[in-house]
């Protein structure tokens, strides 16, 4: 008996057959990925505790081993080669080149830093478009006032007068092809007469920096100064000669020399420590009338105060204490001041504060405080030039700058509070989580940079006039579009005219005017307080998107902080993809929490 099928049975087996059939194959799998690059191996035998066996690939650590070292980069890149190869295997390239796709819209395709005017001078540096390495380059301030594009490079000729107002310094680009197709440099200082520029460049054969000083006149490099493994210069003599810091084999900072420029004579040795537990670090004060040598030990340290206009003569013993410790001296028309975070009497203190000497009796013995210290107010630091001196503060998680007239009034007898020398305050946005004090090479000046970072806002480059109180953003870098309004671009640049607050606690009313170029109109950053499972209250900082706020966001925590420091919080413009997607970043402080409980 034959059994009639109904009209639906039969449509679905219609449909389950034709699914069958339109079914595409399965993908074929990813093809297995190459081989892994094998080192050599060049057996070596270890023995410890009486027992020994062979090392296969003990040449890897032979730093100082120049042929090791090559084989060493060879192997290298066949990693790299390898990881490439193993990523296109399984496809993430394609994913790579959408992720870049994404975030090369918000790079800046143009770099260059905001020019540092000193004296008759604006210094920048700049990379030229398809080159690997920047160029530090000068322009005339008097021939040059405003500075207009820098993008081109045919900007540094001014076609009008039919002049060059642009002179290359130094093309770390050509730097490398001297050093091994490799250009890094660690320190870097134009001598005060603007003559000289003394920097040091990583020799990867020597594995140290190697010091050289360029004249800026001539564009040669100097006979001499030639050093090797270099850990600090210093300019004196007003750029007639130069004192640096050598480190021995094990990189300790041991040997002080003076080397006169144009001289044929050796450099003269000033200092050597043969104790294994002394360290020895240089730097100039601002106005370049002394050089402070600071002496560390695992007993002690010591800060010396040398002439700068006869860096040969003796130096003087200005300040003595614990080990450890952080200190910083300047010089502000006979008067010196000490930045440090030393103990008090024996007890340690858990952040820095500002004495004062006079620099005609100075010993450890004649510093006395500058300002009173205040509940739940610490000074994170301080820059001079001058005409003012300009603290960084902070009160809870708020940051604050504000600039004190110098030389200080005489009416006032110091210790004395920070708001009986008037103080005025800049007048900053919301979220401010970093204020970093710019180069501020012109001592002579009264306009200061710094550089105010905030979650919510990337990188402002702000030039602040402490006379008049107004403020200007030089630069701020990462274009950004949200829709069809631009929030800002390449080089954003806002002044303000309107004078800095001379009231010492600033509400959110204060920032009202404030045409800071932040995006609280798209991501929102909160603060929180967390308990541990301990009970210690964590800071916890959120930043999300105020179009994807819901319940169940993903989220990415940061939680590492080393030796107490503060996580860094500043906007990062790699985050807005996730952001974007609906994540919450969070970070949280936890070892600085930890470590203001022990305090």
């Amino acid at each position: 008996m034959r059994h009639s099928i109904g009209l639906l049975p039969r449509l679905l087996l219609l449909r389950r057959h034709v699914h069958r059939r339109s079914r595409p194959s399965s993908a074929p799998p990813p093809p297995p990925p190459p081989a892994p690059p094998r080192p050599p191996q060049k057996p070596e035998p270890v023995s410890i505790h009486g027992e020994t066996w062979h090392d296969s690939y003990a040449w890897m650590g032979a730093l100082s081993d120049a042929a090791a070292m090559r084989h060493m980069d060879v192997h290298m890149e066949a990693e790299e080669k390898y990881a490439e190869a193993c990523f296109a295997a399984v496809g993430a390239d394609r994913l790579a080149r959408k992720l870049q796709l994404e975030m090369a819209s918000r790079l800046a395709s143009d770099v260059c830093t905001p020019p540092v005017r000193w004296g008759p001078w604006l210094y920048y540096r700049r990379v030229d478009e398809g080159k690997q390495y920047p160029v530090l380059c000068r322009r005339s301030a008097a021939l040059h006032g405003e500075f207009i594009s820098y993008s081109d490079p045919s900007a540094g000729f001014d076609f009008t007068a039919g002049k060059r107002i642009e002179q290359k310094l130094v093309d770390y680009n050509k730097e490398a092809e001297r050093f091994g197709g490799y250009s890094y440099e660690e320190l870097s200082e134009v001598s005060p007469d603007h003559r000289f520029i003394a920097y040091t460049m990583y020799d990867k054969d020597k594995d140290s920096f190697t010091l050289m000083v360029r004249d800026l006149v001539t564009g040669t490099l100097c006979d001499k100064p030639r050093a090797d493994r270099v850990s600090n210069i210093s300019w004196a003599m007003d750029g007639k000669a130069l004192v640096y810091a050598v480190t021995n084999e094990d990189r300790r900072p041991y040997r002080l020399f003076c080397s006169i420029i144009g001289s044929s004579k050796e450099d003269v040795l000033i200092l050597e420590e043969h104790d294994e537990n002394i360290y020895l670090n240089i730097r100039h004060t601002k106005d370049f009338r002394f050089i402070t040598l600071n002496v560390f030990s695992d007993t002690h340290s010591k800060v010396y105060l040398i002439k700068a206009s006869d860096p040969l003569s003796r130096m003087t013993l200005i300040w003595e204490g614990e080990s450890q410790v952080h200190c910083i001296v300047e010089h502000h028309h006979g008067h010196l001041y000490l930045f440090t975070d030393a103990a008090r009497e024996g007890a340690p203190v858990d952040s820095h504060y500002l004495m004062l000497s006079d620099v005609e009796s100075p010993g450890t013995k004649s510093w006395k405080d500058v300002i009173v210290e205040e509940p739940g107010i610490t000074l994170e630091d301080v820059d001079f030039c001058d005409t003012h001196m300009v603290l960084i503060l902070k009160h809870g998680r708020k940051l604050k700058l504000c600039s004190v007239k110098l030389p200080l009034p005489e009416n006032i007898k110091v210790p004395a509070r920070l708001s009986d020398f008037h103080p005025s305050y800049l007048s900053l946005p919301n979220h401010v989580c970093q204020i970093l004090s710019g180069p501020n090479y012109d001592y002579y000046s009264s306009t200061m940079c710094f550089i105010i970072s905030s979650p919510v806002m990337p990188d402002a480059v702000v030039d602040y006039n402490l006379l008049s109180g107004k403020w200007q953003i030089v630069q701020q870098q990462n274009m950004l579009h949200e829709i069809t309004k631009t929030l800002y671009g390449n080089t954003f640049a806002a002044s303000m005219d309107r004078p800095s607050s001379k009231k010492g606690d600033l509400s959110s009313e204060d920032f009202l005017d404030c045409d800071w170029n932040e995006l609280s109109e798209y991501y929102t950053c909160e603060y929180y307080d967390v308990p541990s499972k301990d009970g210690v209250l964590v800071p916890l900082t959120l930043v999300y998107s105020r179009k994807h706020k819901q319940e169940g966001n993903p989220g990415l925590l940061h939680g590492h902080g080393a030796y107490g420091e503060v996580l860094d919080k500043r906007w990062r413009s790699e985050l807005k993809s996730l952001l974007d997607r609906g994540w919450v970043i969070a970070f949280a402080d936890v070892r600085y929490a930890y470590c203001n409980l022990l305090n």
